[in-house]
């Protein structure tokens, strides 16, 4: 049986460039519920109310207090070959995502959970926007890339390696959990001045009549 990352979700009015990309989001979201794989059995749960705010779960009192960091420079386009994250042990080959003919977006193959995907019409990771990574959290009794996103904490690197040779180096800046109803679209695709990481699997308690867990886990990360 297959499981969901992501189901669809609402999200606030967002300039008119982001929209084409959300109305796919949406697509690539309802395809997730029957085709990707988030199985129940070896994962961790963490239930909530779907009615509370999204719960940080991974936020130090530095994030208010600190001075803003430079802002870092700004990479060329180029497509993303691997994802490393020492924290967790992650390293990750990192395939394309395009569309399906029905206009979905496609997602990495169930049975190589290992895997990660990116979304190759957004932008690259090191190009100014938030450049978006999913991954299963496991599949077909393996774990997925994404298991432990929600062990990230603020200051965790994660590095993306380039096709042209180049690495996109990115500090986490936090990680939440959201119910999927409440997915934050505008802060996970909305515009955004500088260059971003989104890193995206599945999280909370397992729902057997759904077929899929109640949660994403979100993971931020800048350029540095």
């Amino acid at each position: 049986m297959t499981r969901s990352l992501s189901r669809s979700h609402r999200g606030a009015p967002v300039p008119a460039a982001r929209r084409r990309l959300f109305a796919l989001v949406l697509g690539f979201c309802m395809v997730l519920t029957t085709s990707m794989g988030c199985t129940g059995a070896s994962v961790a749960s963490n239930s909530r109310s779907t009615s509370g705010p999204p719960a940080t779960l991974t936020a130090g009192p530095e994030a208010s207090s600190a001075a803003p960091a430079p802002k870092a420079v700004p990479m060329s386009r180029s497509m993303p070959t691997n994802v490393r994250i020492p924290k967790i042990d992650v390293r990750s080959n990192i395939m394309p995502l395009g569309l399906n003919h029905d206009g979905t977006v496609e997602v990495p193959p169930l049975a190589q959970p290992e895997k990660s995907g990116w979304y190759r019409f957004g932008p690259t990771p090191g190009e100014t926007g938030p450049a978006v990574l999913l991954a299963h959290v496991d599949g077909y009794g393996k774990k997925g890339a994404f298991y432990d996103l929600k062990k990230l904490a603020p200051g965790d690197e994660v590095d993306v390696d380039r096709k042209d040779g180049t690495t996109a180096r990115f500090r986490i800046v936090r990680v939440d959990e959201v119910p999927k109803d409440r997915f934050p679209t505008q802060a996970v695709y909305g515009d955004t001045d500088t260059p971003q990481l989104r890193l995206i699997t599945c999280g909370g308690s397992f729902d057997r009549a759904a077929g899929s867990y109640e949660d994403n886990v979100i993971a931020y990360a800048s350029l540095f």
